[in-house]
């Protein structure tokens, strides 16, 4: 049966100013419901006046939403800038010109898990684990002292459901119990760059490097739980950080798989990169490389991506930097470093181009190259060791480059996230609207409703991970990392190829979305209804 009664006048739909309206809704245990309904691309309007329900048909719904794809090569602007202001561009080296395939995940976990086997005495038991490419994403936290790994929102809300200990689920009953709710407060939250320090018991894994490390953690937990081993979380924790950090800082064990022959196994879109580095440099630009990795390990990698000629498209280019330290500690000098990795200890008057120079610290890099303020644009995928400091201290423009965005936005465009949506978002304006209605009757309705949206949430989150669900998105909160993101970052993209896309005169301007008290009364938010 219908769950309203509808009078049905000629013509069309009555005007709506003052009148309630309401999706028409068929009791779900009907086959024919307003989900099919939807799914078809046909929604009913309906008005009530006077007690009598005026409908009216919306058709072809769906298909208008289905037009409104995003192309995941847009750059996308938190903040006004124009390229024509731009006159240096400065760049991280990993993950920023080198992007990396999985494979190279997997080889960094196979090396760290064997560094614990090997160096700290963990059980050989751990060898039957293998790198799980799908089952981490980037942005979560860490409980270091209670060893659980989970989601948190803009405002510090633990996103229940995404909580794991090892490689299982933690219920919902046993999160809201040990965090007396689902808020994480501020003085227990991880510090500014992330890490748990100072008494801050969480840490958040911003790095993409990161993913194998957020893996591996969790897989020597569900060995230890498995096998019934008594263990102290926060050695494991350091445990695991150490042997990572053995792995990416030094880098000395990837060399050979990286570069023996087979690069291309773990180096994407090295043309691409080349093309922009070419075009930047075909217009005057000035450029600058600023990377923790060593000297080897880029100069291997950029003889793959450019040539063995790159650093004749570099202005200055600095190794081992230490970043997030060199935007803030004065102390560091330059060094320069020879072709052999030889380090020279006379002091830096000049950054001369074709040279290559080792740490040192940012406020003797702006004295020596006078580039200052919003001039120059760096990008660089750690939000907060890239970035951070740039914008909030030095005013430089900032770019993440966000790799995950390519993927996330192509489930954006499928037609069964589209309808996902569309109906979550349907279900979502039915309660706000339809919950003043306290008879038994709505109410039973009303809960079913809930329950439905609820199961569409997790249906939502489920189709980017079927752990952690999106990178951007708590349900329909900002991640923490997605305000980090909106923070730090002027412009964000999927990779710097997508500087192809655009002359170096072009203007990014930021979408106005309305906030919670403004109409969306203009052209781009008009019967556009949110796909996030």
């Amino acid at each position: 049966m219908f769950f309203f009664f509808l009078h049905l006048p000629q013509g069309n739909i009555m005007q709506l100013d003052h009148m309630e309206m309401v999706l028409v809704v068929f009791h779900r245990w009907i086959q024919t419901g307003i989900h099919t309904l939807l799914k078809s691309g046909l929604i009913f309007f309906v008005t009530n006046i006077n007690h009598k329900f005026y409908f009216s048909f919306s058709s072809d719904l769906i298909p208008a939403i289905s037009n409104n794809f995003v192309n995941p090569d847009t750059i996308f602007a938190n903040n006004e800038m124009s390229l024509q202001d731009i006159e240096i561009y400065g760049f991280d080296y990993d993950y920023t010109l080198a992007f990396y395939s999985s494979n190279l995940h997997t080889l960094i976990f196979n090396i760290a898990r064997d560094i614990l086997i090997q160096e700290h005495r963990y059980p050989e038991g751990l060898k039957e684990y293998e790198y799980i490419p799908d089952f981490v994403v980037r942005g979560l936290h860490y409980d270091v002292q209670k060893a659980l790994l989970m989601k948190i929102d803009a405002f510090h809300y633990i996103q229940l459901g995404t909580v794991y200990r090892g490689l299982h689920p933690v219920s919902d009953k046993e999160v809201i119990a040990m965090y007396e709710g689902c808020h994480v407060p501020l003085e227990i939250m991880s510090d500014f760059y992330g890490k748990s320090s100072h008494g801050h018991t969480m840490k958040q894994f911003m790095d993409i490097f990161s993913l194998p490390e957020m893996t591996l953690l969790s897989c020597v937990n569900d060995y230890f739980m498995k096998h019934n081993i008594d263990y102290e979380p926060v050695h494991l924790y350091k445990d695991v950080k150490v042997s990572i950090f053995i792995v990416l800082i030094h880098k000395f064990c990837l060399f050979f798989c990286l570069f023996n022959n087979c690069a291309e196994k773990y180096i994407c879109y090295g043309e691409q990169t080349h093309a922009v580095l070419r075009k930047l440099s075909e217009n005057g630009k000035k450029m600058f490389l600023i990377t923790n990795s060593p000297l080897d390990f880029v100069d291997r990698g950029m003889n793959y991506i450019v040539g063995k000629d790159w650093r004749d498209l570099f202005d200055v280019v600095i190794v081992q930097a230490d970043k997030p330290s060199f935007f803030n500690d004065r102390r560091k000098p330059f060094r320069r470093v020879t072709d052999k990795g030889v380090l020279l200890w006379d002091r830096i008057h000049h950054l001369e181009k074709g040279q290559i120079y080792k740490q040192g610290n940012l406020y003797e890099f702006l004295r020596l190259t006078g580039w200052r303020g919003s001039k120059v644009l760096y990008f660089g995928d750690h939000i907060y060791s890239d970035l951070a400091d740039l914008t909030l201290k030095h005013g430089w423009r900032t770019g993440a480059i966000i790799p995950e965005l390519r993927k996330e936005i192509k489930i954006m465009n499928t037609e069964e996230y589209v309808h996902t949506m569309t109906w979550l978002q349907s279900l979502t304006s039915l309660l706000e609207h339809m919950q003043v209605h306290r008879d038994p009757a709505s109410q039973a309705v009303i809960q079913q409703w809930i329950r439905e949206r609820e199961d569409m949430r997790s249906q939502a989150k489920d189709i980017f991970n079927s752990q952690f669900g999106s990178l951007f998105r708590t349900y329909h909160n900002p991640t923490y990392f997605s305000r980090r993101l909106s923070r730090f970052a002027d412009i964000y993209m999927a990779s710097i190829s997508c500087l192809l896309n655009y002359d170096l005169k072009h203007t990014f301007y930021p979408r106005r979305t309305p906030l919670q008290h403004e109409s969306p009364s203009w052209p781009e938010h008009f019967n556009s209804p949110t796909l996030c």
